[in-house]
């Protein structure tokens, strides 16, 4: 029963005033359309958040078909890490795929491989041309995850990559990833332009 942690709770400073994970991004908000998008590979759904965006989040997410569980950030200024730290804790399930909020392309077929590349392994992790590991965009077993994350966090360790070094994890390069969907997948969205390019791509 694999699940997914939607990351939320970040501040979006380079967006502006407006909370970035309920943005209308073409009539749907963003995060809502993150969760649309993966909701045939998972049964569970957990999103992470801080306490003040709960609200709107629940309205954001009315009628989805999956279950919902709420990882409220207690230290919202910690870092994805431990909004990472937090959703995983929040699962049951044996593998959970991580990903931004603000990642709107996130591809399902894509998503589907890294759960089956992941068994046998604590995590899938995609790394695209440039080299970067796509930490908040891969699966990983839960329990070893939020145990590396309490390590590195109790060593006041900010990368987010630093976790990822203690688990027995399997990189996905990038020829496999356009063997198994869109690298479009990656894409995230920071910046009011960007977010306005993203919209019209969704507009029919």
């Amino acid at each position: 029963m694999p699940a997914a942690v939607i990351l939320a709770g970040g501040r979006s400073t380079r967006f502006g005033e407006k909370d970035k994970a309920v943005a209308d991004l073409a009539g749907v908000p963003m995060l809502r359309r993150v969760a649309d998008r993966i909701e045939g590979v998972i049964d569970d759904l957990v999103i992470n958040c801080r306490e003040d965006q709960r609200e709107s989040i629940v309205d954001a997410m009315r009628d989805y078909a999956q279950p919902i569980t709420f990882a409220i950030d207690r230290d919202p200024d910690r870092g994805p890490m431990a909004g990472i730290r937090s959703g995983l804790a929040a699962c049951d399930a044996e593998y959970a795929f991580v990903v931004a909020c603000d990642m709107p392309f996130v591809d399902s077929e894509l998503v589907s491989y890294l759960f089956e590349t992941a068994h046998g392994y604590e995590a899938a992790v995609p790394q695209l041309e440039d080299g970067w590991f796509q930490t908040t965009h891969a699966v990983y077993q839960p329990n070893v995850m939020v145990e590396a994350c309490d390590i590195a966090l109790e060593q006041d360790e900010r990368k987010i990559i630093e976790p990822l070094f203690e688990l027995d994890y399997r990189v996905v390069d990038a020829e496999d990833l356009r063997e198994h969907g869109s690298l479009e997948s990656f894409e995230n969205i920071n910046t009011r332009r960007e977010f306005d390019a993203a919209s019209q791509r969704f507009r029919p």
